[in-house]
């Protein structure tokens, strides 16, 4: 029996072992922090739980909820992506470009649309090729595919904000379905898609094999390579679904500003939902949790009137704490 075959049912108990892991205790933790957060926020503030400051504390957290949920796949495989604030710039100057170039405003958005997700994906695709054909390691790959995206946004417009007159373009980001953003509409829905998708296919419990140990993962028959290089591309679609409503919630695009601290953002989201920086285990709705955290953390330091130099710090304090509750947790 070769080494290959030996390793095989030792990769199939691993995937055994992680489908086992119930998904409530990985987020019981963020959601009790949520709840007491919530709680506190409305007794410290009296805006807190008006109807409009909560539709844009929603609002804003979809925006780098999209992303983060993305994030989740690239974390829980092993990698990660710091690249997708940079992205968020060069997709969205590619949106309001293709809404400009087509005359009909109807196939602008639609075209401007498709061209976004496809976009998203291909920068996905590049990050995850060098990844893993090119054997650089993530954090270098999409440390400089970062610095290449803003600049080309900066390049193709010359440093200057793009925008647009479409009228319907604006009613994509700006708009309401069942009394609700349409934006926190796209948040959950793909947070539902996704949940099903990592916990309820094949192919989500191979990323949690992947992530926890890629050599076994290997020896028991899943492609390694493939599984990492999908999880860029799945980063790369919520980026480009992100910039749809970023770009069309503001029908203009700056990119020296845009998706600006995005990408630590969505890593912070995933890390406070729970899920393991060393990669192999984690949550779709933990993540959702935790940009629902950042935000309200957010939203409730401007209505203090914090100083907005101090917010970085209460940011990165609420990181390092989950890190280190996570390192507690592990055995």
């Amino acid at each position: 029996m070769n080494l290959s075959q030996q390793a095989k049912p030792v990769g199939e108990r691993v995937v055994q072992r992680l489908r086992q892991i119930p998904i409530s205790t990985s987020i019981l933790a963020p959601l009790v922090a949520l709840i007491l957060l919530f709680v506190v926020s409305s007794l410290a503030s009296e805006y807190f739980l008006n109807t409009r400051n909560l539709t844009n504390v929603m609002r804003q957290v979809s925006y780098t909820g999209i992303i983060a949920i993305g994030m989740t796949f690239v974390i829980i495989a092993g990698g990660i992506d710091l690249s997708v604030g940079s992205m968020v710039a060069l997709v969205g100057v590619i949106v309001l470009y293709v809404v400009n170039a087509v005359s009909d405003p109807i196939q602008a958005v639609i075209l401007a649309m498709l061209a976004a997700v496809v976009a998203g994906a291909l920068f996905g695709l590049f990050n995850g090729l060098l990844v893993t054909r090119g054997r650089i390691a993530a954090f270098v790959v999409t440390l400089a595919s970062m610095s290449i995206f803003r600049s080309l946004a900066l390049y193709f417009t010359n440093a200057a904000e793009v925008s647009t007159r479409n009228p319907f373009f604006s009613d994509i980001g700006g708009g309401f379905f069942m009394g609700l953003p349409i934006p926190v509409l796209v948040f959950f829905g793909l947070a539902i898609v996704t949940h099903v998708l990592l916990f309820h296919t094949p192919y989500g419990r191979h990323v949690c094999a992947v992530g926890a140990n890629p050599q076994v993962a290997r020896y028991s028959g899943i492609r390694v390579e493939r599984i990492v290089l999908s999880t860029f591309v799945i980063a790369g679609v919520c980026v480009g679904l992100s910039a749809i409503m970023l770009t069309s919630r503001l029908n203009s695009v700056s990119p020296s500003d845009a998706g600006y601290f995005y990408e630590l953002d969505a890593i912070a989201a995933v890390v406070i939902g729970g899920t393991a920086l060393s990669g192999g285990r984690g949550t779709v709705w933990g993540t959702v949790i935790g940009a629902l955290i950042l935000g309200i953390i957010n939203n409730m330091l401007n209505l203090t009137g914090v100083s907005p130099y101090l917010q970085g710090l209460v940011k990165g304090g609420v990181i390092l704490l989950a890190v280190l509750l996570q390192y507690k947790r592990t055995p």
